[in-house]
């Protein structure tokens, strides 16, 4: 496939072709990461196991955070308010807006993400997989808030949300 009317060429990634990284409760298959001088795009799929955690809360700066469903539930934390997606539901998540999801209770996720306009994050999603299969230390990911616009931040609603399930 070939185009030229955007930042980039058209991009196709086959799903057999994708890369993946698993961790002991979620498979990220990475589909797409592009950088450009408008802005780019990230896009790729996680499979949660049931009572996987996804992420805790956290903004962009930069990006808008598009989350849809594939299949099972997802909780989601926007704000301060909790909610569940299930198969079918979009949820857009502003830049500067804090954001977490996990699994919902007693439920798998299956998930695509995309983030727009961002920057290439795949490295970041590698680090992710690195670190919850022990291979890296954590603290490589705060290290790299800046670089991938990331921004972690404490929330109780969350915090007692996970506690709770």
């Amino acid at each position: 496939m070939s185009s030229k009317n955007a930042d980039f060429a058209a991009l196709l990634t086959r799903a057999a072709e994708a890369e993946t990284s698993a961790d002991p409760s979620s498979v990220m298959t990475l589909l797409a990461d592009t950088d450009g001088p408008d802005g780019g795009f990230t896009a790729y799929r996680s499979t949660f196991a049931e009572g996987a955690v996804g992420a805790p809360a956290h903004f962009h700066t930069k990006a808008t955070e598009l989350f849809f469903v594939i299949g099972g539930s997802l909780q989601v934390l926007v704000d301060d308010e909790i909610t569940v997606l299930n198969a079918g539901d979009f949820l857009a998540v502003p830049p500067h807006t804090p954001h977490a999801f996990a699994a919902a209770p007693g439920c798998e996720a299956d998930v695509l993400f995309i983030f727009t306009p961002g920057m290439a994050r795949f490295d970041y999603l590698r680090l992710l997989g690195s670190v919850m299969r022990g291979e890296s230390d954590p603290k490589k990911i705060a290290e790299s808030s800046e670089r991938y616009d990331n921004h972690y931040v404490d929330s109780p609603v969350w915090r007692n949300a996970l506690a709770a399930s």
